[in-house]
């Protein structure tokens, strides 16, 4: 389909290490001009990390920005020293639960926030993960915990996880969850 916005010029208006904010100069279908203001972030991992014994692998994480404790699944944004997805996956996974995963199977994409962001989120399930020793960055305040399978979907379905990306990220999963939640019925 035709773009129906016509971009007439673009500045970064502010950056920091994280992202940046872009403002356009815009004409919109109506042919009126207005400004449109988009936070450009590099794309990100969310990944699922399953355990031996059918554990979602997930963390209790305190984000300053709600001021609230949050469960989450392990992720974060591509950064330069990575040179692929899968290499920002296995990293993640290994600095937020200490977790090595034996696979890395590429479930799906999304976008995160697409009103306002242009950062798109992947979806990886790590299979077989181990757990050791995280390295948390300073500002990273979280638990590692471990959950059956069965009960992170009932959380993500009850909205006990209110982080809309983990979330999503193990309702795209649960085709692949499967074969695990059925092992954990009596």
């Amino acid at each position: 389909m035709k773009r129906p916005f016509v971009t007439v010029s673009s500045r970064i208006a502010f950056s920091c290490p994280w992202y940046r904010v872009r403002q356009d100069e815009i004409i919109t279908p109506d042919g009126g001009r207005g400004v449109y203001n988009v936070v450009e972030k590099e794309d990100a991992v969310w990944i699922v990390p399953v355990t031996n014994a059918g554990e979602i692998v997930m963390i209790y994480n305190y984000r300053y920005t709600v001021d609230d404790w949050c469960w989450e699944i392990p992720a974060g944004s591509l950064e330069p020293h990575h040179s692929s997805l899968e290499a920002c996956a296995h990293d993640e996974l290994r600095q937020e639960t200490g977790g090595v995963a034996e696979e890395l199977i590429y479930v799906s994409q999304f976008y995160v926030a697409n009103g306002i962001f242009n950062e798109k989120g992947h979806v990886f399930l790590g299979r077989n993960v181990t757990l050791g020793e995280t390295d948390h960055e300073p500002a990273e305040v979280m638990q590692v915990h471990r959950k059956p399978v069965a009960e992170a979907l009932r959380m993500a379905r009850a909205g006990e996880i209110a982080d809309g990306p983990s979330a999503l990220a193990l309702m795209l999963s649960a085709d692949l969850l499967s074969s695990y939640t059925q092992s954990q019925r009596p």
